[in-house]
């Protein structure tokens, strides 16, 4: 799989909805907070590679 970064555009009780930066025209993705990680906030930038998300 390849890497893929994402901008989180909001944050909704235990999920985020994250946009992914290469695809304007993307669905929003929904994930559970507790796979993210702790100081995610609206706005932050997560680069997810090998089934792990880490902060940019």
């Amino acid at each position: 799989m390849e890497p893929i970064d994402y901008i989180v555009e909001s944050l909704a009780g235990d999920y985020a909805y994250l946009k992914r930066i290469d695809k304007e025209d993307a669905e929003l993705k929904c994930v559970a907070r507790a796979l993210l990680p702790e100081a995610v906030r609206e706005g932050s930038r997560l680069h997810y590679e090998m089934l792990e998300y880490s902060m940019m």
